[in-house]
């Protein structure tokens, strides 16, 4: 097999946080959150990462990587751009958004041959996800059915105080497969409980111990394929039906997938805590626990020297 790659999705536009929290540090030693990624990725055995951006973003991402983790991991940058879709479509008037986590994955298929891990730039996952994770991938191969796996988060240990999240609420199989996959947009702890609610007003409650998506795949070549097949009966769709905000989400691509029964996704499970800045207000946690595990000498004081 090939050597595992690591993409990085880090085109997203940051909304609820107000800016590009992608280049905010969270570190002692001025290390974004995904210093501490590449670090975990480096150290499980990564050899090499594809940043995806916007084009816009270039000058300020080789800035903050090339010099400092760059040193010690191939980089290479993919761009996330509106305009690339398959021949006879165009992008709507007025749509300024990206078309989905499926397409930012799609804009790499020029860079990538080989298995690939897939995950977001502002999210923490934590060292075994990264070691498990390079583990599969370096022994994954297809068989009757495409072999994926995900890294499965414990809900409770996804959850910010600040606000609702979103997560891939998963449903898996007594040998640890997952079975379905539901995107759940707005979840946060209630009333003693967690709880989902998809109109504001009716409220559901998820209980503890539920796995969930956190947007750390792993994937064979095949996958990237599938997507690029894929995305032209996505687009039929959502110019029908949301031409200004329909998204290509990988999670969806999965799920479909799975309920043709061309694909099997081993769940990773991890017991670790997620962190992420989804809110300003979540900065100052994400701080102290970032530092706290310098502390305990999980990490070197600075990371890259």
């Amino acid at each position: 097999m090939k050597e595992p790659v690591l993409i990085v999705m880090a085109a997203g536009m940051g909304s609820r946080y107000g800016g590009l929290k992608q280049m905010d540090p969270v570190g002692s030693g001025g290390e974004l959150i995904i210093d501490f990624s590449l670090y975990d990725a480096v150290m499980a055995g990564f050899k090499k990462v594809i940043f995806i951006i916007k084009k816009e973003m270039e000058e300020d991402f080789r800035a903050l990587i090339d010099d400092r983790s760059g040193r010690f991991i191939e980089v290479e940058y993919a761009f996330q751009d509106l305009n690339d879709l398959p021949q006879g479509y165009s992008v709507p008037e007025g749509r300024v958004k990206p078309w989905g986590t499926s397409h930012a994955v799609l804009s790499c298929r020029d860079k990538v041959n080989g298995p690939f891990a897939v995950i977001n730039a502002d999210d923490y996952y934590g060292a075994g996800a990264f070691h498990s994770m390079y583990d599969f991938l370096a022994n994954a191969e297809d068989g009757e059915k495409y072999c994926f796996s995900m890294v499965g988060y414990l809900l409770e240990n996804t959850l910010t105080e600040n606000g609702h999240v979103a997560r891939g609420v998963c449903e898996t199989t007594e040998d640890g497969y997952l079975k379905r996959i539901n995107e759940r947009t707005k979840i946060m702890r209630r009333n003693g409980e967690i709880q989902f609610t998809e109109d504001e007003e009716n409220w559901e409650s998820i209980p503890e111990g539920t796995t969930v998506s956190m947007n750390f795949w792993g994937f064979t070549p095949s996958m990237m394929k599938e997507i690029e097949d894929r995305f032209p009966d996505f687009l039929e769709r959502a110019l029908i039906d949301n031409p200004l905000k329909g998204e290509f989400l990988l999670p969806l691509t999965v799920d479909m997938l799975l309920k043709e029964e061309k694909a099997k996704v081993k769940i990773l499970p991890s017991k670790d805590r997620w962190f992420g800045v989804t809110y300003k207000e979540d900065r100052e946690s994400v701080v102290n626990a970032l530092q706290s595990m310098k502390d305990k000498g999980l990490y070197p004081e600075k990371l890259w020297d």
